[in-house]
């Protein structure tokens, strides 16, 4: 089984090489290295949960004009590829169509302790230091604002506004990445959500601050 998590980690490697610096290898890396933190407290299947950790970004939609489907097909393609049981590639693909923050908008139509961990995973790696620097290299990457007083965060979002938003960087914090915290699935995930939340709420405050020439 171990074979399989070192092929996927060179293909991923090699895949992502010039992928957008905040959905890029090193952002798998991370998520992959939160997934080993968290398996530490949590019960659930480590082979199961590290693939997924792995591909979960292979082919992001926001990169691949919108489509969901693309990311759990090349996930599958390469999995069967290299000799992974069915059953296995069948719950990775199921993790990465449904573990999204957009997909945790719409109805939620499939669950697991995996599936739990990973999006946890992931999360972690949305919100803190690292989480700032990838908002604002994201953000800079569509060419967005990074704040206007007059466009008022949507605290409200269904699952097609969000993924059509167009707002300032700083708005992202309010209609997403302050929510995170209160939508981690796991004790462990939270305890470590608590600390990164709190940064970012030290930030914005600075940023304010500075904004307003203080």
């Amino acid at each position: 089984m171990q074979a399989y998590i070192d092929q996927t980690a060179d293909f991923v490697r090699q895949r992502l090489a010039n992928a957008e610096a905040g959905h890029d290898w090193w952002h798998i890396l991370r998520v992959w290295k939160n997934v080993r933190t968290l398996l530490k407290q949590e019960k659930a299947d480590r082979i199961t949960c590290e693939l997924a950790a792995l591909l979960h970004d292979i082919a992001d939609s926001k990169f691949h004009n919108g489509d969901e489907t693309l990311g759990p097909t090349l996930a599958g393609e390469f999995l069967n590829s290299i000799g992974v049981p069915e059953n296995l590639v069948r719950h990775v693909q199921d993790i990465i169509f449904h573990m999204s923050y957009k997909a945790s908008l719409g109805v939620v139509s499939f669950r697991s302790k995996e599936l739990e961990i990973v999006q946890d995973a992931d999360r972690l790696d949305a919100i803190g230091a690292i989480g700032i620097a990838r908002a604002f290299h994201y953000g800079g990457f569509k060419n967005r604002q990074l704040y206007d007083p007059a466009i008022v965060p949507d605290l409200h979002q269904d699952r097609e506004t969000y993924k059509n938003s167009t707002a300032p960087t700083i708005n992202h914090f309010y209609e997403k990445l302050l929510l995170l915290k209160d939508r981690m699935n796991t004790d462990t995930a939270k305890r470590i959500a608590a600390e990164r939340h709190a940064f970012m709420e030290r930030y914005l405050e600075q940023f304010f601050r500075e904004w307003e020439g203080n």
